[in-house]
């Protein structure tokens, strides 16, 4: 993905959040910072989220271990609940929990059918 992709991708969750209610921020420097921090934190009066985004033309999404690692390490210290969120091409937003990534080796991996079917959506998340 893209710098440009992926920031627009952020910049229209972080719009989505506030208007559910949610304040929500792009965090700078995120996946360059020498300190570990999400793409997005968000909160609303009972919950604080930490989301790593990603859009893909694909079925499927890997991530360097790395990502996983930083977003568990940024989420357990700032006691808020890790998701990744991911939209596939022609799709809307799914959120899924870091459980239902697979590992494959050198990556983790998230695809299509059980980011439908494990994931949820927008709405569901932000109830």
């Amino acid at each position: 993905m893209s710098k440009i992709k992926g920031s627009k991708a952020e910049r229209e969750l972080v719009r989505l959040l506030w208007g559910a209610n949610w304040a929500a921020v792009r965090v700078a420097g995120s996946g360059s910072s020498h300190f570990p921090c999400p793409d997005i934190v968000a909160r609303n009066r009972q919950r604080t989220v930490g989301i790593e985004c990603k859009v893909t033309k694909e079925n499927k999404k890997y991530f360097y271990p790395d990502e996983i690692d930083q977003l568990k390490e940024f989420c357990g210290r700032f006691g808020a609940e890790p998701w990744i969120a991911v939209k596939f091409k022609g799709g809307e937003w799914r959120f899924v929990m870091l459980e239902d990534l697979k590992q494959t080796g050198s990556s983790w991996l998230i695809d299509e059918w059980v980011a439908r079917n494990k994931g949820l959506s927008f709405s569901e998340l932000t109830e």
